[in-house]
């Protein structure tokens, strides 16, 4: 192929995921020897100071051995956490396209604590983050001009939550992915709930035909969080709202998601559910455009009972002392839309410090402090008075909520920095952060998963504690209409919000014929 010729990129032979030693959830039709990496993009260990009390993970708080589910997640992967590692790896061999996405070359070290690779973006250099953050990039872009045809077996189906009315169509969506009809004898996952729903009436869909028999299950919260790859396929029938809670169950690998709108405004849904068959025959049969969303991981790190008298900014900007962590993580999220720390049910307003890398930014005495991604950005942070962008952009958007003076106004830095948004030691009150828009809880009530995550959504922030935000390892790969990549953006923020909608200037020529009428 000449220089500059754009490379021939066959997704057609892409194999399904399939978890490592899953043999109670093996439905994925992957071969297990084809996925050897998941998102970990690994990089050479020749790297810059990052702070130890930001290194700590929080699989092994106590810098432990090596946990299960960093052992799981180097050896699986999505199809689309499959090419990523193979970008990287074509980049590290001097080759800036994907036309060598099918060679297999041999890892890079992660860096290590104790031995603990580094599985976090926190935890990356600054040289490191970029790399992670240009391979996503730079796969989004391809992805945008393809289509990728799957060999899709089991399908993910995600309804808005408590609307009784969506699950009829539930029910005409099942039975038609179901049906002896279709090529490929799909398994169809539906949430539990469904089960003894009598709307829903499981049993007389799997009595209608006896080719159904076990191939209508059940998923749980617990199945999307330890088994993602279980999935080959997900589709969501609400808003808005319902892909974000599809990001939140997944809070790791992501399966390709398809959204039908069934919600009120619909900025990430782009099919109508009255054409789901053809929608679906197409896309199972012909392929589909995928769309890489970035996301945020959040983690919530912990101040250290150690004396009195102590300073925020000196802990996070100073040198720590050997073998002193004045922080601990207590939990990750991943995010698609916006990590706000505000005020929560206090009536006072909120301090808070706001860090970028290794620098003090700015201290905002503020209801809060939203921070956001392009895809957030048409959500709290438009309402707060930040800019709207553009999904694609490569940036992190920080915007405060209500500020108490008239000069703080947002601003826009790139994705390749790491932020730390902080409670002062001598602030008044605690601060509330939430992760998507999620409802607020006490500390005491939190729990860790065996995954390491939060299983509350809105959490205390206690003087001297603080969240690390980075650009997360795991974009979420939405589904979007052929050929309508970026007019889709517009037209949304056209449409769902009449940007730029005023009449029409007139003409002088009109102007001066009705000024002559009226007079």
């Amino acid at each position: 192929m000449s220089d500059g010729a754009p490379p021939r990129l066959d997704f057609t032979t892409l194999p399904e995921a399939k978890h490592r030693g899953d043999e109670s959830h093996g439905d994925s039709s992957a071969s297990e020897s084809e996925y050897q990496h998941a998102l970990e993009v690994v990089f050479d260990a020749d790297n810059a100071h990052r702070r130890r009390s930001s290194l700590v993970t929080t699989e092994d708080p106590n810098l432990g051995g090596r946990s299960e589910s960093a052992e799981r997640r180097e050896n699986t992967a999505c199809f689309v956490h499959h090419l990523l590692e193979k970008q990287r790896r074509s980049r590290k061999s001097n080759t800036n396209s994907l036309q060598d996405i099918n060679e297999d070359t041999k890892a890079d070290k992660a860096i290590a604590t104790n031995n603990e690779p580094a599985t976090q973006s926190r935890m990356l250099t600054k040289r490191q983050l970029a790399d992670m953050a240009y391979g996503v990039r730079e796969l989004s872009k391809r992805l945008g001009s393809v289509r990728l045809r799957l060999k899709v077996k089991t399908v993910f189906l995600l309804t808005k939550a408590h609307d009784e009315s969506l699950i009829g169509y539930t029910r005409d969506m099942v039975e038609w992915l179901l049906s002896k009809e279709r090529d490929t004898p799909y398994i169809v996952y539906v949430e539990d709930t469904l089960e003894h729903n009598h709307k829903f009436d499981a049993k007389s869909i799997i009595s209608a035909d006896i080719s159904r028999e076990g191939r209508l299950k059940y998923w749980n919260n617990e199945l999307c969080a330890q088994h993602p790859l279980t999935f080959d396929f997900a589709i969501k029938l609400g808003g808005d709202g319902t892909l974000l809670y599809a990001s939140w169950l997944f809070q790791r690998i992501v399966p390709p998601v398809l959204s039908f709108s069934l919600g009120s405004l619909g900025f990430l849904t782009k099919f109508d559910y009255s054409g789901f068959r053809e929608t679906l025959t197409s896309a199972f049969k012909d392929g589909v455009t995928v769309s890489l969303r970035l996301r945020f991981e959040g983690t919530v790190m912990r101040s250290q009972s150690k004396g009195q008298h102590r300073d925020l900014v000196e802990e996070l900007i100073g040198e720590e002392a050997e073998n002193d962590y004045t922080h601990k993580p207590d939990g990750s999220y991943e995010i698609l839309n916006d990590i706000v720390v505000d005020r929560g049910p206090n009536p006072t307003m909120s301090s808070i410090e706001i860090f970028g890398d290794d620098e003090h930014f700015t201290t905002v005495q503020a209801d809060g402090v939203c921070v956001a991604t392009p895809t957030g950005s048409t959500a709290y942070n438009l309402a707060a008075g930040g800019s709207l962008c553009h999904p694609e952009n490569p940036v992190i958007l920080v915007t405060a909520i209500c500020a108490h003076t008239l000069n703080f106004r947002p601003i826009i830095l790139p994705d390749t920095v790491v932020l730390r948004v902080g409670v002062p030691y001598d602030a008044r009150t605690s601060s509330w952060a939430s992760f998507d828009g999620r409802e607020r809880y006490d500390r005491n009530l939190t729990t860790i998963t065996l995954e390491g995550t939060l299983t509350t959504d809105r959490i205390e922030l206690c003087p001297g504690d603080y969240v690390t935000i980075s650009a997360s390892r795991y974009p979420f790969a939405n589904v979007m209409q052929q050929g309508r990549r970026n007019e889709d953006w517009v037209s949304s923020i056209s449409e769902k919000l009449n940007w730029n909608s005023r009449q029409k200037q007139k003409s002088f020529q009109e102007w001066s014929n009705d000024h002559d009428s009226k007079s």
